[in-house]
């Protein structure tokens, strides 16, 4: 396995809009055309800049995942829109991607304490992979979301 983060260009975009989850995922994630919408629509704000990964191994594209931060802050640097096609799950690339992610916000943004993300209740695979990982509840919630934080160690 060969896990990179790749961003979504003018090249890869039609491909990863074919990602999809299991019927049973559909409710806890948003499609990959939402995530993409949200980097002109800035449903969060003009403070919040979006940055879209197509999620690869080797030149397969597995998944999808979007970081979202506010600049000049210590704690908003946000993981959101995280996936992996249906067919590719249970196969280690969610660990992998996560892992890639993390590392990509932290040495990218040198300021970052925290990096944040939600998950709902029901969604116990999700909410697994983040305990393993060491991202803690912070008993904050979204909407029908908890928010999660790993918090950076330097």
């Amino acid at each position: 396995m060969n896990v990179q983060l790749k961003a979504v260009t003018r090249d890869n975009w039609e491909e990863a809009l074919q990602l999809r989850v299991s019927k049973e995922q559909d409710n806890f994630v948003p499609s990959v055309a939402v995530s993409l919408a949200k980097v002109y629509i800035k449903p969060d704000g003009e403070n919040v800049n979006y940055i879209p990964f197509a999620i690869y191994d080797n030149t397969k594209m597995v998944g999808f995942i979007m970081h979202a931060y506010e600049e000049e802050t210590s704690d908003m640097y946000w993981i959101n829109g995280f996936l992996i096609d249906e067919k590719y799950q249970g196969q280690g690339y969610g660990r992998a991607a996560l892992t890639e992610m993390v590392k990509w916000i932290v040495q990218r943004f040198p300021q970052c304490k925290e990096i944040r993300l939600t998950v709902f209740k029901e969604n116990q695979h999700a909410q697994n992979l983040y305990k393993c990982f060491g991202f803690l509840p912070t008993g904050i919630v979204y909407g029908e979301e908890d928010v999660w934080r790993f918090p950076v160690i330097k």
